[in-house]
């Protein structure tokens, strides 16, 4: 069955404190593996924490890249979600990782739009 989009969910631990909590680092890392993935990016919305911590998201044409990051815990939240065959959801993610100097990633790919009559129905009994 043919899904509407890929969404990869990343517990990226092990990372660089020092990148983890500078909003511009985390920006254009954000921004390039939006870019390395093969995305058409549309917006930026970025945050930095007092005092430590930065979370944002990049806004594609084929959905949206965000995080959050807990610099102190070497620790960030990845969520990267691509709607149709062009733009592949792990390029971001292995690239995200890489540039933050992660030890490790545990992952997982949702496959979203699957089961439209379901939700119809879930939605319809509520």
């Amino acid at each position: 069955m043919q899904s509407l989009g890929r969404h990869v969910l990343a517990e990226v631990h092990g990372c660089r404190f020092e990148i983890l909590n500078d909003i511009k680092k985390v920006q254009d890392i954000m921004v390039n593996a939006a870019l390395e993935a093969g995305a058409e990016i549309r917006e930026l919305v970025f945050h930095k924490f007092s005092p430590q911590g930065v979370s944002g998201v990049v806004v594609i044409s084929e959905s949206h890249l965000a995080i959050h990051t807990w610099p102190e815990l070497g620790y960030a939240a990845v969520d990267v979600f691509t709607c149709g065959e062009k733009v592949n959801p792990w390029d971001a993610c292995n690239y995200l990782a890489e540039k933050f100097g992660a030890e490790y990633v545990n992952a997982s790919e949702v496959k979203r739009g699957m089961s439209q009559m379901s939700e119809k129905r879930l939605v319809a009994s509520m």
